[in-house]
């Protein structure tokens, strides 16, 4: 495509130069290859009947490592060959004997099928594969159990099936040569503890039956490949970061919507510029992908450019999201492949290595939350060298207004490093627990799961829900403990969402944030539908709900309380006393407010009577002095809203450092701490025990802290606004506030004079 050329004609447009706010050229790399090392002749054969004649280097090295015996990890772009890695590292095995094993995990069923696809067009008899999960018929099983020595499957169907059936798959074990973790940077936060307590269990497993297997993990690049295999795997592993793939050239457009309200510092929503972009891109026949956030912002994208569309090119404009029936996506990812679609608006389901052809632009509607999540999204168009175009359109939120402000931090800064916390008791304990009931762990086995297994071993046998026996720690329950795990949650215990009327089952939410999203009376979208809570049962944890059509949302209003249990480390951020440490906090839903959709408008608000929830988690906090205060010219009256505003705009920027979103935090701003005994800002991961990534912001609190400063003061609103200060999910409302009061509160914080 003509990349360049269409940016021309877009500035021309009326107020569409003011909204670009930088353009980062990436030049076009040229290929540099390598012969391809020693490989049986047929499989020399099919490479080059697919045009392959040589690896890259990373790809060479990453065969070497494994030769030498390594684990390995590589950590490159999109579209860089990683599968390709991995694949002849199996097809080389399989070949010299086909009795040997591998088991490849993905994120998702949809990019296991097409894995499998990639697998077959090698055509070499000698590789049995097939997907084993959630969707496989149950007639398929065994067959697959007794023939396959390549499984795909995901961590959700190892820790459910797999693993509690081991007996099943010892055969498979026993010759199980290699294991792939793809996507590997997926696995982070709590999810990440939950893969990597998997992965262990696995290792515990096949060791039992005599396997030795290497592990290959492939992901975006991050800041930490090689910390993040080994926390997630409990092994060394050797890292491959250089990525020497070719790319076409590349423009990168940072958009920021228009301002609506100067006063109020309102832009025009993402989603409504995003689809005003879409439209135009599909207009002129360039074949785009435009990623969004939810599941109901991809549908709105999709149907705002249709509308704008003459009728031929209406029927080529298309949503892309989970909820599909698997056939209908199926059917749209041939659509786009072929060409036959020109654009689809589509949730991160597409943003992994799922393909779809070559696809010539690639718009986000809001910042993804890391840069591996850009890159990926980004590199979807582009893919078969060609030059390209990728569009960042700015959130009206502190991190998205930041990044827009401040390009290089998304062009010449490192990766952010992503998170896991294998460390995590509520996680840890639950996954101790799934082992035991696997097979009888022996003590010299806790070492395989880790930094704190032992005490939580302890802790299990104190609970009663393990025993010893004959030197062997044994589970004691009488229910399966791995139905009582989800993996994508910290939250054991599961509240199911069902529609009054049919009494189908929408979904479930975990009971760390059951009160916040299934109140009575709380809106709740699913798959694009509006329902309403009608009923909140705690006892049978059931949420009844029934359709709504109502023009409002709602938003919760609660109280919280931090308790200081132990301090972990501490250190400074200039002259600001920084910690970082246990906390338990206590928070209660007192009731909520309906807004109206159209003008966030309060309606009213409607008080509620829900039990206090306690988390006990991980914390990052900073002391606010005396001498501090008295140099920003805060004074009393002024510290209760300038400590909050400056604690919403540091959640926002925490994604910055750390891999994650800011409703995986909470937080808390208080003029004075019983535990302190002073004024102090919170930040608390939202999960029990934790999920690593307080302790990052902890860690980055320098960057962090900068950032926050810069955000907040370059925002031009005169009072705070969703770009800079207000929380979308504050429980006080967002009151109080004191924009520039935080302005001061920073920079004395970073050690900048202000005012």
């Amino acid at each position: 495509m003509d990349a360049r050329g269409f940016l021309t004609r877009l500035l021309k447009e009326e107020g569409a130069e003011a909204c670009l706010a930088h353009v980062e050229v990436l030049r076009a790399t040229q290929p540099e290859t390598l012969p391809l090392p020693d490989l049986p002749e047929v499989l020399r054969r099919r490479l080059a009947g697919a045009g392959i004649g040589g690896l890259y280097p990373h790809q060479r090295r990453a065969l070497d490592l494994l030769d030498r015996g390594d684990h390995v990890v590589v950590a490159t772009g999109t579209a860089s060959g990683k599968t390709l890695v991995y694949n002849l590292a199996f097809a080389r095995t399989a070949l010299a004997d086909e009795k040997r094993t591998a088991l490849y995990l993905f994120p998702t069923k949809a990019l296991a099928r097409d894995q499998l696809r990639q697998v077959r067009e090698l055509k070499l008899p000698q590789i049995r594969a097939g997907v084993y999960d959630g969707d496989t018929p149950q007639a398929e099983r065994p067959l697959i159990r007794r023939n396959a020595n390549l499984v795909m499957t995901n961590p959700d169907m190892l820790h459910a099936s797999i693993l509690p059936g081991h007996a099943r798959w010892a055969d498979f074990f026993l010759r199980l040569s290699l294991v792939v973790l793809d996507e590997a940077h997926v696995a982070r936060g709590v999810f990440g503890s939950h893969v990597a307590m998997i992965l262990r269990r696995l290792r515990r497993l096949v060791a039992h039956y005599g396997g030795q297997p290497q592990f290959v993990l492939a992901s975006a690049t991050v800041g930490n490949p090689s910390d993040l295999a080994e926390r997630l795997v409990g092994l060394p592993f050797s890292e491959v970061a250089e990525d020497a793939s070719p790319h076409g050239e590349k423009l990168f457009v940072l958009w920021n919507p228009p301002l609506v309200d100067e006063e109020l510092g309102l832009r025009r929503s993402a989603i409504s510029e995003t689809s005003w972009l879409f439209g135009r891109l599909v207009e002129s026949e360039i074949r785009t992908i435009a990623f969004c956030r939810t599941r109901r912002a991809a549908e709105l994208v999709a149907e705002f450019a249709r509308r704008e569309l003459p009728g031929g090119l209406k029927r080529r404009v298309k949503a892309y999201r989970a909820g599909y029936l698997p056939e209908e996506r199926r059917a749209l990812e041939r659509a786009l492949a072929s060409g036959e679609l020109l654009g689809v608006a589509a949730t991160t389901a597409l943003e992994l290595g799922i393909d779809v052809g070559s696809l010539d632009a690639s718009l986000m509607a809001g910042y993804p939350g890391t840069r591996a999540s850009m890159w990926q999204q980004a590199g979807r168009a582009g893919r078969r060298g060609e030059p390209s175009l990728a569009v960042l359109v700015a959130q009206d939120d502190p991190l998205d207004q930041y990044l827009v402000q401040h390009p290089a931090d998304l062009f010449e800064k490192p990766p952010e490093a992503a998170v896991v916390d294998p460390t995590n008791p509520y996680v840890l304990e639950p996954h101790l627990a799934c082992a035991a009931r696997e097979q009888p762990l022996a003590e010299e086995e806790l070492a395989v799961f880790g930094e704190g297994a032992a005490e939580a071993v302890g802790r299990l046998e104190e609970e009663g829900k393990m025993v010893r026996r004959r030197g062997l720690l044994h589970y004691r329950g009488r229910e399966s403990p791995h139905r009582l795990v989800d993996v994508r949650s910290a939250s054991g215990a599961l509240y199911a969402i069902v529609e009054r009327e049919t009494g189908a089952l929408l979904g479930t939410v975990d009971e760390a944030r059951v009160y916040w999203h299934v109140h009575p009376g709380a809106v709740y979208l699913h798959q694009g539908e509006q329902y309403e809570v009608d009923e909140l049962d705690l006892v049978g944890r059931v949420a009844l709900v029934s359709r709504s059509d109502a023009d409002y949302y709602t938003q919760t209003r609660d109280l919280t309380d931090v308790e200081v249990l132990r301090v972990i480390d501490e250190g400074a951020v200039g002259e600001v006393p920084a910690l970082f440490g246990e906390v338990k906090v206590t928070r209660q839903v007192i009731g909520f407010q309906r807004k109206l959709s159209s003008t966030q408008e309060t309606i009213d608000e409607i008080p509620l009577a829900l039990p206090p929830q306690t988390l006990v988690t991980k914390a990052l906090w900073w002391l606010l002095p005396k001498r501090l205060l008295l140099r920003a010219r805060i004074t009393p009256p002024m510290l209760p809203g300038t400590a909050h505003a400056a604690e919403h705009a540091a959640i926002g920027l925490l994604p910055l450092v750390a891999t994650c979103d800011r409703w995986d935090v909470g937080g808390l701003s208080t003029p004075f701490h019983r535990d302190t005994a002073g004024p102090t800002i919170f930040i608390y991961d939202g999960y029990p025990g934790g999920a690593g990534i307080a302790e990052r912001g902890h860690e980055s609190g320098a960057r962090l802290l900068e950032a926050t400063f810069e955000a907040v003061r370059l925002c031009p609103c005169a009072r705070g606004c969703p770009s800079c200060v207000q929380s979308p999910k504050c429980g006080n409302g967002n009151e109080p506030l004191d924009k520039q009061g935080a302005v001061a509160l920073l920079a004395a914080m970073v050690g900048r004079t202000w005012g």
